[in-house]
């Protein structure tokens, strides 16, 4: 892998960072690569723009900043308007089903979850992130499955564990459900597999 780019993008009160957070550590600390993220906010805290870049590569990561990623990973319209052009041509777009009206250029790969939906059948819509997470690793398959859920465990508040455990395992199975028929095609084309 010579270099991966990722933006997670939505609003404040979304749990974008954490997102970003879980995909950095298990990147880093569970396939042992290197990984950076930057984090930006709007003025305020709660329902501003929110959005975090990650760069994880095989070696070192000498510029922190992305350029074109190469996964765009949008949770909210705005969000989604603001970056859409940001992404690769052939990249891969994953967006919140409910919240995000896109229009994939031609070439990019798509796939949208209700992750909010999701999270409020758990009972905690405040989950969302953990079930986008569980889909965005099963659309890409650039992390092991368990290596993330090793993650999720380590970053989540301590009694929340087993929750979000359910949440990303039901973002996955959602992947697994409804976009199941198109696996070989998406390890044909998947960016990198990061392990």
């Amino acid at each position: 892998m010579d270099r991966l780019e990722i933006r997670i993008t939505g609003f404040g009160g979304q749990g974008v960072v954490l997102l970003a957070y879980i995909v950095g550590r298990a990147a880093a600390i569970n396939a042992g690569k290197h990984a950076t993220m930057i984090q930006s906010f709007g003025p305020e805290a709660r329902g501003s723009a929110c959005s975090a870049t990650l760069v994880v590569s095989d070696g070192e990561v000498l510029y922190p900043y992305i350029r074109r990623p190469d996964i765009l990973v949008a949770m909210s319209g705005e969000a989604y308007q603001t970056y859409k052009n940001e992404l690769k041509d052939d990249g891969f777009l994953i967006y919140e089903k409910d919240l995000v009206p896109a229009a994939p250029r031609s070439g990019q790969k798509a796939f949208s979850v209700p992750s909010t939906r999701i999270a409020e059948g758990l009972g905690r819509r405040i989950a969302q992130n953990i079930v986008m997470l569980g889909f965005m690793v099963a659309v890409t398959q650039l992390l092991d499955r368990e290596r993330v859920r090793d993650a999720v465990r380590a970053s989540v508040p301590s009694g929340t564990q087993d929750f979000n455990l359910r949440a990303f395992d039901a973002g996955y199975a959602y992947f697994e459900d409804n976009y199941g028929t198109e696996r070989r095609r998406l390890e044909q084309s998947a960016p990198v597999a990061l392990g």
